[in-house]
């Protein structure tokens, strides 16, 4: 470390934290990690099963020239530390009409599946929709989520370049909305609807915007050898070769402040000091109070709120017996009116779509046991928690028999995690898995950006902007180290310094440049 680079204290080793603790210490900073949990990954975490660690939190990689940037900016290449493999099969999914339909990476091929499985207009209708997406995607990737600070006026300008974009962006349309007008078919308006869940929220409510999702898919899925959590250990391992300290299990208390700025964070271990502090957790826990009041100012309750959804994450090894599934498959609610009309009022779905990732899929032999999990979508509360772990399951498998699919053995309440036990996983978050919830136009525009109110103290994750998801965190880690190089380099340029000889020097024509994040 040079004398003139900060000393930092990042709060929480999820993805945002651990890729912001690896840049921050490729810019010459001492770090320090401070994780509550045992390891790293945050919500990248494993359980234990017979079949060995099976993920039970993210299970879909996307945006892979992401992770390759941050690498890539350590001098170092991504596929020097984990394995990584495309898949060809996007997802399966099923519906109880017997309905099937394969999405893959090739386009054309998307085309001829959903061709021959509803038909020539619902293929036209696909291709119509995805060149839509395509549009939306390519036009915002830039200027919101590749910038720190995302504004009306940026976006109002790129649309003013493209004025088709209006009638992509449909405005003041629900993504519902948006689908019902696009696909003929209920199935596929159904299938596309899903990518709300991505970001917690319902197609009901979310806008239409968020149909932009599907080509951050089409774009390519890949598969972390080992799980995701290996990619989680590898940032970690890599950070800490640069040195950084990581402390496990050890809970931020309080962030401190001296003079108006923050001086460190206080654990139940004791204090560490810091110039900077980052923090990767749910911002929630800042505006409510949970890391001291005296930075419940940090971030606006209104941009913490309302919740998005949470889930039921099933993680567990078994033997599958029935349908062939693909590493992502999706097995369809009856209605999706009736799922997210549960789900909007704080209740669990009497009938909801599945999600079930098979870990080993096509490594090991049919009859061998696998890992798997499976996520159903939850409200961030529920009204009965003390009921929800027999009844949720009961449905889930009970589900799964209709399509043909059950499990030996069938996993237990021990396989289960409940939105009541994320809020304790995640402290403050409410269960919910992915910050504020992004119903509405202006949703993006309310989630906190790197800088707080508070000065020295930043934030960084799923919670806050570009928002939810692996990658996005991952992008917010990049947006956060940019942030507090450039606020401390101004502090160097702004504060004089005494030379030997006693003469006063402080121009910013003499000060330490920012490196380059």
């Amino acid at each position: 470390m040079t004398k003139d680079q900060p000393r930092t204290v990042v709060v929480g080793a999820g993805i945002g934290g651990l890729a912001a603790a690896l840049r921050l210490a490729q810019q010459g900073c001492e770090v320090t990690v401070l994780e509550a949990h045992a390891s790293p990954g945050g919500k990248m975490r494993t359980v234990p099963s017979v079949a060995g660690p099976v993920d039970a939190g993210p299970t879909v990689l996307t945006m892979l020239p992401v992770f390759e940037a941050l690498f890539w900016d350590a001098g170092e290449d991504l596929h020097d530390h984990i394995t990584v493999r495309a898949l060809d099969t996007l997802a399966r999914h099923y519906w109880d009409d017997g309905a099937t339909l394969d999405l893959v990476t090739d386009e054309l091929q998307n085309v001829a599946n959903i061709r021959a499985a509803f038909g020539k207009s619902s293929a036209m209708e696909f291709e119509k929709f995805t060149a839509r997406a395509r549009r939306l995607f390519d036009s915002f990737d830039a200027p919101m989520m590749r910038t720190a600070s995302p504004s009306r006026a940026a976006l109002t300008k790129a649309v003013l370049r493209q004025p088709r974009l209006i009638a992509d962006m449909a405005p003041h349309r629900t993504l519902a909305g948006l689908l019902k007008s696009s696909f003929s078919d209920h199935r596929l308006a159904q299938l596309f609807g899903r990518y709300a869940t991505y970001v917690g929220g319902s197609p009901y409510a979310s806008p239409a915007i968020l149909s932009l999702i599907w080509q951050a898919e089409a774009k390519g899925v890949w598969v972390v050898e080992g799980g995701m959590h290996a990619l989680a250990q590898a940032i970690s391992k890599l950070a800490e070769k640069r040195g950084v300290q990581f402390h496990f299990e050890t809970t931020a208390t309080r962030i401190t402040q001296q003079n108006g700025k923050v001086s460190g964070v206080q654990t139940h271990k004791g204090h560490f000091a810091g110039d900077m502090v980052l923090f990767n957790g749910d911002p929630r826990a800042l505006a409510t109070g949970l890391l001291g009041e005296g930075v419940t100012s940090a971030v606006q309750k209104a941009h913490v709120a309302p919740r998005s959804l949470s889930a039921y994450v099933h993680a567990f090894a078994a033997v599958p017996h029935g349908p062939e599934l693909a590493h992502h498959t999706v097995f369809f609610a009856r209605d999706p009116k009736v799922e997210f009309g549960a789900l909007s009022d704080g209740e669990m779905p009497p009938d909801a779509t599945l999600y079930l990732c098979a870990q080993d899929h096509q490594r090991v032999a049919p009859d061998a046991m696998q890992r798997f999990e499976i996520i159903m979508n939850a409200p961030p509360v529920l009204n009965e928690p003390k009921q929800e772990k027999p009844p949720c399951q009961t449905q889930i498998f009970s589900r799964f028999r209709d399509f043909g699919l059950h499990f030996t053995p069938t996993p237990g309440p021990e396989a289960l995690t409940t939105p009541k036990e994320f809020d304790a996983l995640f402290p403050a978050s409410q269960g919910s898995l992915y910050g504020r919830s992004p119903h509405g136009l202006m949703a993006a525009f309310k989630r906190p950006t790197a800088r707080t109110a508070i000065p020295g103290l930043y934030l960084c994750g799923g919670g806050t902007h570009p928002g939810a998801g692996v990658p996005m965190a991952t992008l917010s880690a990049e947006h956060a180290v940019a942030a507090m190089m450039s606020d401390h380099a101004s502090t160097l340029t702004s504060h004089q310094t005494v030379t030997r000889g006693g003469m006063s020097t402080g121009s910013a024509m003499t000060a330490r440049k920012p490196s380059r994040s």
